[in-house]
C-alpha cells in the first residue's frame, strides 16, 4: 500500500514511519524541509521523501497521483504566529484540493477530543481541520486524543519536569481538571489499525486508555513511579497568566506553548465512548503502564522522537539550508583551533555536547545564560537534546538549533534560538588533525555590537576552556 504521511519530523510521525514500513507498506514522507528528516537506511527502500510547504498551494504538485491512504498529522499547538488558527484551516484547504485529485480512498487525521462547547483557541483550531478534510471526497477518520504519555511527548515531558524539580508545588486550580491519557503505543495502534477499515470511514472517534484522571492524580503518579514524595497544593488565585508563566520558568515548554496548554487544561478531555477499542480489537493500557514503559526508554535511551525538536520549541522558523552557510561579512567571530591526538574521542565529546553533559567547561555561566533568556521571554537552556550521543539537523540542543551534523566529516554547526540583537553560529570542524571551533555573530544595529563586547570578555576562557576540555 502507498501511503502519504505528513508532519513525518514531527513526535507522532517519526514513531509512526517504522510501523508503516514494518508493515510492509511503501511510505511517501511528506516534510517542509529535506534536512530535517532522517531515517535508517534499512528504511530507504520503503521511502519517498518530498519537500511541502502546505501553506504554499504550488508546492503540493509533488504529491503522487497513487496514494491510497493520507495521514495527517499537522498540528501547531503554539504556532509562532497569533493567527496560527487560520494558517491551520488554509494548510487543511490546500491539502483537501490536492488529495481530491489523487486515487487516496481515506485520510486519517489525529485531533485532540473536543467534547466541551467551550473550545480552547488550538482544540477549536483541530475541530475546524476537521470540518475541512470532512469536505474532501475521500472518507476521513478522525482520531481524537488527550494527554499522550509517552517518552519526548510534550505532556509527558512538562509532568516529568514538575515533578523532578519540585518537591512542593503551589498550583493553579486546573489541576484538579479531569482528563484520560492514552500511551503513545495505543496511539499508534489505532493510527495503523484504521487503514483502509470501513467501520473507520467518515467518522471521530475518540481514543484514550482506561483511567481517568485528575492532572494532579497523573503528577502524583509520576512522583510514585519515580519513588519520589512529592506534595501538591492548589490555589484559586492563580490568573492564566500566571500559570502560563509557571510552567514557562519551571519547566522546559516555550511561554507560547505554556499560554496553550493552560487554556486547554482548564477543560475536561475525557473521551465520549471507547467504542474504536471494539471496532480495531484495542486494549489500551493503563497510565501506570504507560509512565512504566516511558521511563524504561527514557532510562535506556532510546528516545524515537521529542516535542523538542520541533520548531515551535524555539525561535527557528526558517528552512534550515537558509541559515547552513555561516555568513562573515558584517560579522564579528571568534575563531580558535587546536590540534588534536585522538580523532574519534574529539569527535565523541562534540556529539555529546550540552544537555545532561554540559558545555565542558564554565557550565554555570551556560546555565545562567539560559536563565537570562528565560527571563526575557526566550528558550532558556532547559530543553536539553533527546539523545546523549546522537545529532541531526533540526534538533534542538539547549538554546542552540542544529543546522548541520556530520560525524564523518566531524563537522557541527548550532543556530542560537536564544533572545539576541542579532544571530549567532557556533561550529566545529576537524581537518586532518586540527580541531576548528569559531563563534559567529551578526550584530543588528547598534545594541547588537554592544552585546558582543560586553560578552567579549567571557569569551576568552569559556571558548578556550571548552576547546581543551574537547581534545583531551
Amino acid at each position: 500500500m502507498k501511503i502519504l504521511l505528513t508532519g513525518a519530523t514531527g513526535y507522532i510521525g517519526k514513531r509512526l514511519l517504522p510501523f508503516l514500513i514494518n508493515q510492509g507498506h511503501q511510505v511517501v514522507c511528506c516534510v517542509r524541509d529535506k534536512n530535517r528528516f532522517h531515517s535508517p537506511l534499512e528504511f530507504q527502500k520503503n521511502i519517498t521523501l518530498i519537500e511541502v510547504d502546505l501553506l504554499k498551494q504550488e508546492t503540493l504538485s509533488v504529491i503522487p497521483d497513487d496514494i491510497d491512504v493520507a495521514y495527517y498529522l499537522v498540528h501547531s499547538m503554539s504556532g509562532s504566529a497569533d493567527n496560527y488558527d487560520e494558517l491551520e484551516s488554509i494548510s487543511a484547504e490546500n491539502f483537501v484540493k490536492k488529495v481530491n485529485q489523487t486515487n487516496a480512498k481515506q485520510v486519517i487525521y489525529l485531533s485532540g477530543i473536543v467534547n466541551d462547547k467551550s473550545l480552547s483557541k488550538h482544540l477549536s483550531s483541530r475541530k475546524k481541520v476537521e470540518d475541512v478534510l470532512n469536505k474532501g471526497s475521500f472518507a476521513t477518520t478522525t482520531l481524537r486524543a488527550g494527554i499522550i504519555v509517552g517518552s519526548g511527548s510534550a505532556s509527558f515531558e512538562i509532568i516529568r519536569d514538575l515533578v523532578n524539580k519540585l518537591p512542593v508545588m503551589i498550583t493553579p486550580k486546573w489541576l484538579n481538571t479531569k482528563c484520560q491519557p492514552i500511551a503513545i503505543n495505543d496511539v499508534l495502534e489505532i493510527l495503523s489499525r484504521s487503514l483502509l477499515n470501513p467501520l473507520t470511514y467518515n467518522q471521530s472517534f475518540d481514543i484514550g486508555g482506561p483511567d481517568i484522571l485528575t492532572y494532579k492524580e497523573m503528577l502524583l503518579a509520576f512522583a510514585k513511579a519515580k519513588n519520589l514524595k512529592r506534595y501538591i497544593i492548589t490555589v484559586p488565585v492563580m490568573t492564566p497568566k500566571l500559570s502560563s508563566y509557571w510552567l514557562y520558568f519551571v519547566t522546559s515548554t516555550s511561554y507560547k506553548l505554556a499560554t496553550a496548554l493552560v487554556s486547554s487544561m482548564k477543560v475536561e478531555v475525557i473521551c465520549r465512548d471507547n467504542k474504536i477499542n471494539g471496532i480495531l480489537n484495542i486494549n489500551p493500557m493503563s497510565y501506570e503502564n504507560a509512565l512504566s514503559k516511558a521511563l524504561i526508554k527514557i532510562n535506556e535511551e532510546k528516545i524515537v522522537s521529542s516535542w523538542k525538536d520541533s520548531l515551535i520549541s524555539g525561535r527557528f522558523s526558517a528552512n534550515i539550508s537558509e541559515y547552513l552557510k555561516v555568513p562573515k561579512k558584517d560579522c564579528f567571530i571568534d575563531r580558535r583551533k587546536k590540534e588534536i591526538e585522538n580523532r574519534e574521542f574529539t569527535i565523541e565529546r562534540i556529539w555529546s555536547i550540552g544537555g545532561e553533559t554540559g558545555w565542558y567547561y564554565g557550565d554555570w555561566l551556560w546555565d545562567l545564560r539560559g536563565f537570562i533568556d528565560k527571563l526575557f521571554g526566550g528558550v532558556g537552556s532547559r530543553r536539553g537534546r533527546t539523545n546523549k550521543h546522537e545529532i541531526h539537523s533540526g534538533d534542538a540542543l539547549d538554546f542552540w538549533r542544529v543546522l548541520y551534523a556530520n560525524k564523518e566529516q566531524g563537522k557541527l554547526i548550532l543556530f542560537a534560538e536564544m533572545k539576541l540583537p542579532g544571530e549567532a553560529w557556533l561550529e566545529f570542524k576537524i581537518i586532518n588533525n586540527t580541531l576548528y571551533q569559531s563563534a559567529t555573530f551578526r550584530p543588528k544595529g547598534i545594541l547588537g555590537k554592544l552585546y558582543w563586547y560586553a560578552v567579549l570578555p567571557f569569551h576568552g576562557f569559556i571558548f578556550e576552556g571548552m576547546l581543551n576540555k574537547l581534545i583531551k
